[in-house]
């Protein structure tokens, strides 16, 4: 996929800059090839920019308005249907070229197996890095069924590559009893249920290091988000989540990417879920890149 080639489709709204002159590169991962419930994340990223066109340029959190960042967006990365591994490696080569022309790079997924090829690039370029994880769901397992490339095993895979205690889950209600023990055992951070107060502790620790930003939509209560592939009773509410990017945009944080999976359009028939969502990649845009 070349950078400079223009993207056909609709882009998120306000685009003001070509690749070259941009600080943050957003981009699509369709990728649903390994969900273990319904299908239709890869979708998502298309879904978004479409309804960004009912979004404000200027975030009132924030007093920032999108012409004062400079952004990209570079489409949706091609994938191969079926191949789960050949889709890793694509996003990941993806992702390791933004980091090389160090762009900031802003994801869309997909199903949130994608995120661990851009995590793996992100350890790569940052040694002391930190996984800021906000999710209804563990993705601790080693496997699915005997198959470990999974929506339920990037956080499991990102621990072990950077190390358990240097990745803090948020909001978790939902997994094996194994994972909950393997976190704890491991040493990694996990918040049941909530997710602002317990960031809020959190951030202090995490002061000056790179930090990268992972949201499964299903974060949020069905009520809120009804359009993703696992629902999850017993949520936050998407004023929570506002909230915690804005604490983490506010913090001393560096926040070096990020990127928001899981919003499936087929189950999202009042568009609710992808309104969120735009609003939630405006803010983060925003708040996260300084």
């Amino acid at each position: 996929m070349r950078f400079d080639e223009a993207y056909s489709g609709n882009v998120f709204i306000g685009m003001n800059s070509d690749f070259n002159d941009s600080k943050v590169v957003l981009y699509g991962m369709p990728m649903d090839w390994t969900v273990s419930y319904r299908p239709g994340s890869r979708f998502g990223p298309a879904r978004i920019r479409e309804v960004s066109i009912g979004l404000e340029e200027y975030s009132p959190y924030l007093d920032r308005e999108l012409h004062e960042v400079k952004y990209f967006d570079a489409g949706d990365i091609p994938l191969p249907f079926g191949n789960p591994q050949k889709s890793l490696d694509l996003i990941e080569d993806f992702v390791g070229k933004l980091l090389a022309e160090e762009k900031f790079p802003l994801g869309m997924g997909g199903e949130h197996l994608v995120s661990w090829p851009v995590m793996k690039a992100m350890a790569a370029k940052y040694k002391d890095l930190a996984i800021i994880h906000m999710d209804a769901h563990t993705d601790l397992r080693e496997h699915y069924e005997g198959e470990p490339l999974s929506h339920s095993t990037p956080i499991r895979k990102i621990a072990e590559h950077i190390g358990p205690e240097n990745v803090y889950s948020f909001g978790i209600r939902s997994g094996m009893k194994e994972e909950f023990e393997w976190a704890k055992n491991a040493g990694m951070h996990i918040s049941k249920f909530e997710v602002l107060e317990p960031l809020k502790e959190i951030l202090p620790k995490l002061a000056g290091r790179p930090v990268y930003v992972t949201i499964d939509i299903d974060v949020l209560d069905p009520a809120h988000a009804p359009g993703t592939g696992t629902v999850d009773a017993g949520g936050i509410t998407s004023k929570e989540l506002l909230a915690s990017i804005h604490e983490i945009a506010r913090s001393q944080v560096n926040v070096v990417g990020a990127d928001l999976v899981e919003v499936a359009p087929i189950y999202d028939h009042s568009e609710q879920t992808a309104n969120t969502a735009s609003k939630l990649i405006r803010e983060m845009m925003l708040g996260f890149v300084k």
